[in-house]
C-alpha cells in the first residue's frame, strides 16, 4: 500500500503531475507541449544565429580570394579601381593562356614542386625520428634537450640568415637547390607537432614490442607510425604549403632563373616604375590550385592530426 500511494504522488518525467491511475491532465500536458516547443524554437534561433556568424566570417576570410580570382580576369588597369569592381565588365580568358608564353611558368611550377616534394618527406622523415626519441626513449636530460629544441621556434629568422647565408656560401651550395633543402630539411615545429601526437600512444605498445624483440627503430616503423597517420599528414601539409609560399630563402640563394620557383618567377611582371598586376592575379591563382588540391586530399586526415596532436603533453 505505502509503495503505491508513492507512486500515485511521484511526479511524471514530462512534467505534468499524474493523476489517480498515472493519466496527466489536459491541462498539464498544454504546458508541457508549450514549455518543450519553446526550447526547440530557442534552440533553432541560436543555430541561425551561429551559422549566420560563420558564414558571414566565411566570407570576409574568402573576399582576398575571390578578389584575386576577379582581378586575374581583368585588363591590367582595372585591377585597382576604386570602388572595387567585383564581377569584370569583361572577362578577359586570355590571361591564363597569355602568362605561359609570357614567362617560364611551367619550369617555375616544377622547381616549386620539386623544392616542396623533397622537403616535406624530409621533414617528415627527420621529425617523426626525433618526436620518438624525445617522447618513447628514455634518456638522462631528454625534457630539458627538447625544450631548448623547441626554444629555437623562437627566435626569428632574420636573427641567423647571414650566418646561414656565409656558411652555405662557404661550403659552394649558393644558386643551387640543395641549400634550400639542406637548410628546411630538419624543423623544429614538426618534431614539437609529432611528439604532441605519439605522446597519445600508450607505452604499453612500445614496451610490448621491446619484449617481441623489435629494435627502436622496428618500433618506429612498425608500430608507431601506423598510428600517426593524422599528424603525418599534418606535418607534410603544413611544411607543403609552407615551403611552397616561401620567397625570402629561394631569392636569397637562387640567382639563376632557370632556377626560380614561382613565387619568384611572378617578379617577372613588376618592372621598375609599374607591374602588371592583371599577370600577378593571374599566376598567384594558378600557384594556388597545387595547394588545394593537397588539402583536400589529406583534410581528413589534417583536421584528425591538428585535433589530437595536443591531447597529452
Amino acid at each position: 500500500m505505502t509503495n503505491m500511494a508513492e507512486d500515485l504522488k511521484a511526479p511524471d518525467l514530462t512534467g505534468g503531475v499524474p493523476l489517480r491511475g498515472g493519466a496527466i491532465s489536459p491541462e498539464d500536458r498544454r504546458h508541457t507541449t508549450h514549455r518543450r516547443s519553446t526550447r526547440e524554437r530557442k534552440k533553432r534561433t541560436t543555430n541561425v544565429i551561429i551559422y549566420g556568424a560563420l558564414v558571414v566570417l566565411v566570407l570576409a576570410l574568402m573576399m582576398p580570394f575571390i578578389w584575386m580570382v576577379s582581378s586575374s580576369l581583368k585588363e591590367n588597369n582595372q585591377v585597382l579601381t576604386v570602388p572595387i569592381q567585383w564581377i569584370p565588365s569583361e572577362f578577359v580568358w586570355s590571361n591564363y593562356t597569355d602568362i605561359w608564353t609570357r614567362i617560364p611558368m611551367m619550369g617555375y611550377l616544377q622547381n616549386s614542386l620539386y623544392l616542396a616534394v623533397i622537403i616535406t618527406c624530409l621533414q617528415v622523415l627527420t621529425g617523426s625520428l626525433a618526436a620518438y626519441g624525445f617522447s618513447k626513449v628514455r634518456f638522462p636530460g631528454r625534457d630539458v634537450l627538447f625544450l631548448c629544441y623547441i626554444g629555437t621556434i623562437a627566435v626569428p629568422w632574420q636573427a641567423y640568415m647571414v650566418p646561414q647565408y656565409i656558411m652555405m656560401q662557404q661550403l659552394g651550395l649558393t644558386n643551387s637547390f640543395n641549400a634550400l633543402i639542406l637548410l628546411q630539411a630538419f624543423g623544429a615545429f614538426g618534431v614539437f607537432l609529432m611528439r604532441q601526437y605519439y605522446m597519445t600512444i600508450p607505452d604499453e605498445l612500445c614496451e610490448a614490442a621491446r619484449i617481441d624483440g623489435l629494435s627502436e627503430y622496428g618500433i618506429w616503423a612498425r608500430v608507431i607510425l601506423p598510428l600517426s597517420k593524422p599528424a603525418l599528414a599534418s606535418l607534410a601539409l603544413l611544411t607543403f604549403v609552407n615551403t611552397w609560399n616561401d620567397y625570402m630563402g629561394p631569392f636569397i640563394y637562387l640567382t639563376s632563373n632557370r632556377l626560380w620557383t614561382v613565387q619568384l618567377g611572378l617578379r617577372s611582371f613588376v618592372g621598375q616604375f609599374d607591374a602588371e598586376y592583371a599577370m600577378i592575379m593571374t599566376g598567384s591563382v594558378i600557384s594556388v590550385i597545387p595547394i588545394l588540391f593537397i588539402f583536400l586530399l589529406g583534410q581528413r586526415y589534417f583536421i584528425q592530426g591538428i585535433a589530437t596532436s595536443g591531447m597529452k603533453g
